[in-house]
């Protein structure tokens, strides 16, 4: 009894570490480079847009991947647009309005937005659309559409 007791103990102390390099359902995490980047080249930061606003994204130290496709230290874009709190890490990332995806690789797009203000921000999604062990995210930037 003692030694299956052990045993348990020495497993979860080895297992506890790795624990969020795992996501849903036990997928080891892609990881991503030390130094990788994503980032907004254009609109800027505080910048007055108009309709279709053109959204140029950055990459640097990791390759650009399509969905599906598992590489290391790739990944694809994903353009969050007025989202106060990130999607889980542990989770494929949301496909919705507010959760753009860009599994072809793609390295800009065209989007429409309402009068006002609001906010850009990119994520690195891996082939399978999460986030990877240490999440390549952007600045946060603000657009006020006239």
């Amino acid at each position: 009894m003692e030694n299956k007791i052990l045993r348990f103990i020495i497993v979860i102390f080895l297992i506890i570490p790795f624990a969020n390099s795992f996501a849903a359902g036990g997928i080891a995490k892609s990881i991503s480079s030390d130094d990788a980047q994503v980032f907004i080249i254009s609109p800027i930061d505080n910048a007055t847009v108009t309709n279709p606003i053109t959204v140029i994204f950055g990459i640097s130290n990791m390759q650009l991947s399509p969905a599906g496709i598992k590489k290391t230290f790739s990944g694809h874009h994903h353009l969050l647009i007025d989202v106060e709190n990130l999607p889980d890490f542990l989770q494929p990332i949301p496909s919705n309005k507010n959760h753009m995806h860009f599994g072809s690789g793609q390295k800009r797009t065209q989007i429409s937005l309402g009068k006002g203000k609001h906010t850009l921000q990119l994520l690195l999604g891996d082939h399978l659309h999460i986030p990877h062990d240490n999440p390549v995210i952007s600045k946060k930037i603000t657009i006020i559409v006239e």
